[in-house]
């Protein structure tokens, strides 16, 4: 059986657009947080790996965000990557204008001052090696220090502008084969 051609012609990729394609990539979940005279954290949901030697990895941050000035000075940030059941979390550090580690956020600092989320299903704490603006985001290059990690669980999922898990069956796909 063959697949359907998608024979419409290709658009303009404007900023809109993209958001509707990127909307398709899930992506794991994650909560960065860096210390401060306050700590900051936010949710983003641009975190990847770039290499394995050396270990770096990399999250995009909106320089409109609050947690910018405090990341642009940060030489340490913890990554957090958040489990299926931490939904409540994602979105609480996706807030503006609330404090993010008041209750019922469990929380401590960490090594390097750095705010470490309870029951993540992982957390990196990482060395900040570079910081690159490209039009209006930071691309921020941090090498991992430290980690802990949990196999007991599955992670929180974003995809197409929701959050999803893996521990639900997806819908099947309605004329193909199982």
């Amino acid at each position: 059986m063959t697949e359907p051609v998608d024979d419409s012609p290709p658009v303009r990729a404007d900023p809109e657009i993209l958001r509707a394609v990127l909307r398709h990539q899930a992506s794991t979940v994650t909560v960065v947080t860096a210390p401060g005279a306050s700590a900051v954290g936010f949710t983003a949901t641009s975190f990847t790996s770039v290499s394995l030697r050396p270990p770096i990895v990399l999250f995009c941050l909106d320089l409109s965000s609050s947690s910018w000035p405090t990341v642009s000075r940060a030489r340490h940030v913890g990554v957090h990557l958040l489990t299926r059941q931490q939904q409540e979390l994602a979105q609480r550090f996706a807030t503006s204008g609330i404090d993010r580690f008041a209750a019922p956020t469990r929380w401590r600092h960490g090594p390097e001052g750095v705010p470490i989320l309870d029951d993540t299903l992982a957390w990196l704490l990482c060395r900040v090696i570079d910081r690159v603006v490209v039009g209006d985001h930071a691309v921020v290059l941090a090498e991992p220090e430290l980690l802990r990690h949990s196999e007991v669980d599955s992670p929180l999922l974003y995809h197409r502008g929701r959050y999803a898990d893996l521990a639900k069956r997806p819908e099947p796909v309605v004329g193909r084969a199982a």
